[in-house]
């Protein structure tokens, strides 16, 4: 057995291992400091192969299901965390735990090195010893800062000082007017410690931003009243309100872990000397796949990524976790000081688990799952799809006689279109199967920063699936994909032929649903969404070129020339950073010098 063969020749080193279905799917990556301990450990070897039998449920699934192993040795065990966490991110194995959190949480800061300093935001650590640093913040850092400018005399913008004459917002009362005005350090620094408070007593931020509100709805200024209204709905929302005296002035960032029958969700904390400033939290689906210990360490990787935070706290922990003394020296290793992760049994730290714990209870009773994926299970049965189509990415492209080519990505989660995660794409290809392969390949190539979702649906049919398919299994990775197309009707497909139904193309067979069945109309929907986003970027596309191309012609540059130039740079903008040595590898001498006259 070649199974057995490699298990048997592993070497006693770290590193990370992966596990491969029959049809050479990814069933999970592992990491080990030890790899030939670790892998025997699943297996025993006599009188056959076989799993262990004291394995978990979840893993002992995954064992049966392996047929090859293949290993990476790295140097040490810090290496194998990373490169496990980073081949789970690209490849989504099917019993790895994938947490889609890939945001970087930004802080609000200021520089005393300042003469007369202001408050901005940041998502890393600025090069000055001088900064002082609040968050982070999961929702309504921009708020906040919106808030310390309406209530504080500050100086408002950068640009400002450098102007040395007074602004409007001197006029309006915003601002005390040192680009011109000899306003005194003490005076100043009152109006930064102001706003210093308000950062750090949400509760008194909100009820000066009300006597604002207040202020303008009598002033009959309606818009501002409710701009602000809005905005302290968004920071009451970042908050996790607590009647809990903690007596402390230490900072923390907590994770925990809960779950339900069919979901979990990790809830972050942050404290900050003593008051709790902010919050998030996410959803995963229970699979047999899940294990706590796995999404309490992709939180926590994901959360602090490879970049040292502004502010580095203690984290606490809901459990001890069986990865927690490589998690510490990982992280030791990121902050560039000792990292301390705690499980807390008693006393003041565990009453804040207690809180986070209640949180992740509640968003679990609040969480309506059934409702939003009620439809995607069905898909799931019909489709034969590996996962639930939690996430998912719907493809299209458009052009008019091969001008202006772009594609789209949507993106549809938890019962929504995640507009945030769209993407719009160039093109060079000109016909409808090269476009589709240039616009899969680029987001495949993407996976590595933005992980692949549960399901892709492509507008086309039989030979578009085929491609999809082909691209993935070329990086490696295996992926749900399904098509959706207009059957053919006197040899055509157009969307304006009312008689030509939907058709549902897996890699196994093929669905012609009726028009009223719900599993077709969800998936109709968001192939509809696919096409408007196309649609929409090729109208803004066309209408630059159109515009962009009128101006060149009056200097000689035709369209076909502008098309020709476009399908080699990508976009106006890359164009006019070019130099004029690369224009000449496209168009003449004589061309390429009256383009660059014209873009400087």
């Amino acid at each position: 057995m070649q199974l057995l063969e490699t298990i048997q020749q592993l070497p006693a080193e770290p590193g990370i291992y992966q596990y491969f279905n029959k049809d050479g799917h990814l069933l999970y990556i592992g990491k080990a400091k030890n790899l030939s301990n670790r892998v025997k450990s699943y297996w025993q070897f006599t009188p056959e192969l076989r799993p262990n039998p004291n394995l978990s449920q979840r893993i002992k699934s995954m064992i049966e299901q392996s047929v090859s192993l293949n290993y990476i040795v790295v140097k040490s065990e810090h290496d194998a965390l990373i490169l496990e966490n980073s081949l789970i991110k690209q490849l989504n194995p099917k019993y790895n735990i994938l947490l889609r959190d890939d945001k970087t949480y930004p802080y609000i800061y200021i520089d005393y090195s300042q003469k007369y300093p202001r408050f901005d935001i940041t998502r890393k650590i600025l090069p000055s010893r001088d900064i002082t640093y609040y968050g982070p913040y999961s929702v309504g850092a921009r708020d906040i800062l919106d808030s310390l400018y309406e209530i504080c005399k500050l100086v408002q913008k950068k640009s400002c000082l450098s102007s040395h004459q007074l602004c409007l917002y001197y006029q309006i009362e915003k601002c005390l007017g040192p680009c011109e005005l000899p306003v005194s350090q003490e005076r100043y620094s009152q109006e930064v410690a102001l706003a210093t408070a308000l950062i750090t007593n949400k509760k008194e931020l909100i009820k000066k931003l009300q006597t604002k509100m207040e202020f303008y709805a009598e002033e009959m200024r309606f818009e501002e009243a409710a701009e602000l209204r809005d905005r302290i709905e968004r920071i009451e929302r970042s908050q996790i309100k607590s009647e809990i005296d903690f007596a402390t002035d230490e900072n923390y960032d907590i994770f925990v872990v809960q779950n339900s029958l069919k979901r979990a969700v990790v809830v972050r904390i942050f404290m900050r000397k003593g008051k709790i400033i902010s919050s998030s939290h996410d959803f995963v689906n229970i699979t047999d796949a899940y294990d706590a210990d796995e999404l309490y360490l992709r939180a926590i990787l994901d959360f602090y990524k490879e970049e040292k935070p502004p502010i580095i706290a203690p984290i606490l922990l809901g459990k001890e976790i069986e990865a927690q003394k490589s998690l510490e020296e990982h992280l030791s290793r990121v902050f560039e000081k000792k990292a301390k992760l705690f499980a807390p049994k008693r006393g003041k730290r565990k009453d804040l688990i207690d809180l986070a714990m209640l949180n992740a209870n509640e968003l679990l009773k609040k969480d309506k799952k059934e409702d939003f994926l009620a439809i995607p299970l069905q898909i799931q049965e019909l489709c034969k799809l590996t996962r639930v189509p939690s996430r998912v990415e719907i493809f299209d492209n458009s052009h008019i006689s091969g001008v202006a080519t772009v594609g789209a990505m949507v993106v549809f989660e938890s019962g929504k279109f995640d507009k945030k995660s769209y993407r719009t794409y160039h093109l060079e290809a000109r016909d409808e199967y090269a476009q589709m392969r240039e616009t899969l390949s680029r987001r495949v190539a993407s996976f590595e920063k933005n992980s692949p979702p549960d399901l892709w649906i492509l507008d086309g049919g039989a030979t578009l699936l085929k491609l999809a398919l082909e691209i993935l299994d070329s990086y490696g990775i295996y992926l749900d994909v399904i098509a959706i197309s207009k059957e053919k009707v006197d040899a055509k497909a157009h969307r304006a032929k009312g008689k030509a139904n939907d058709i549902i193309y897996t890699k196994e067979e093929s669905f012609r649903l009726k028009n009223s069945d719900k599993r077709l109309q969800w998936v109709q929907n968001l192939r509809d969404e696919a096409h408007r986003a196309a649609i929409t970027f090729h109208k803004k596309t066309k209408l630059k070129l159109d515009q962009e191309s009128q101006l060149l012609s009056l200097h000689g540059i035709s369209q076909a020339k502008v098309i020709k130039l476009l399908n080699h740079f990508g976009t106006f903008e890359a164009l006019k950073k070019v130099s004029y040595e690369e224009i000449c590898t496209i168009l003449s001498k004589k061309d390429a010098k009256t383009i660059k006259n014209f873009y400087n």
